[in-house]
């Protein structure tokens, strides 16, 4: 958390987007049960931190999804930039799970909470356990989508590591396919435990959605192989 902290220090316009944004998505939680409008918010926020950061993002294979569905998106995790290049480029409704650190942040803890999305607490496995059986209700009752980091943490060395069972979990509990998504060149605009940024591409490649009809938690491990398999191959193909 003081990373992010020192990230909004650097740049003040951050600070000034994250506070406005914030503050209007709050409003509309009490308005907007669906989420729609916050989320649509959440949008601009996460433009605006691209455009500031000059990024550049391309994205890939849109196609394969349908912006009305439900779905796990599993992602690599290389950059901060990661959860806004997918706030920015997925037109779909989710809510991510989060390390609960963000969510003791002014203004932005704020507005996680009130549009729904979910803290982690690494610290206690029973609990995490069940804010996975609840990021799948969320699923269910928002008719929305969920976005996950399977490693757990960024990366600290730039290589992708293994891919926890969570979001395989998810999948399968609510019974919606789980997408791959590859990121590239998001560490590149803003490294591990940097406050600068340097202007850059980004890539988002969307890969083939993986449909859990038929299968149970005991093919969470087999499942989680599959859809790191495939990000692999997403990030090799440059």
């Amino acid at each position: 958390m003081a990373f992010v902290w020192s990230l909004l220090i650097v740049d003040p316009l951050i600070i000034l987007s994250t506070i406005l944004c914030s503050t209007v998505s709050v409003v509309f939680t009490f308005f907007d049960a669906k989420g729609r409008i916050p989320m649509a918010i959440a949008r601009v926020w996460a433009r605006s931190l691209l455009f500031f950061a000059g990024a550049r993002v391309t994205v890939e294979g849109l196609d394969r999804i349908d912006p009305d569905g439900s779905y796990v998106f599993a992602s690599n995790h290389a950059s901060y930039m990661d959860t806004p290049t997918v706030l920015s480029s997925i037109p779909v409704q989710f809510r991510f799970l989060a390390k609960r650190g963000l969510f003791q942040i002014p203004f932005l803890g704020t507005h996680l909470a009130r549009a729904g999305h979910i803290p982690v607490p690494r610290e206690d496995p029973r609990a995490a356990v069940r804010t996975l059986s609840r990021a799948a209700e969320v699923i269910h009752e928002h008719k929305t989508s969920i976005l996950i980091f399977p490693e757990g943490g960024r990366t600290h060395d730039g290589e992708m590591h293994e891919f926890k069972e969570g979001a395989a979990y998810i999948a399968i509990k609510a019974g919606v396919p789980i997408v791959p998504v590859a990121l590239i060149g998001t560490r590149a605009v803003l490294p591990f435990n940097s406050g600068t940024f340097h202007p850059g591409r980004v890539r988002l490649r969307i890969g083939d959605p993986i449909p859990t009809t038929g299968l149970t938690l005991r093919d969470r491990g087999s499942l989680t192989v599959s859809v790191r398999e495939q990000v692999a191959r997403m990030l090799q193909d440059i």
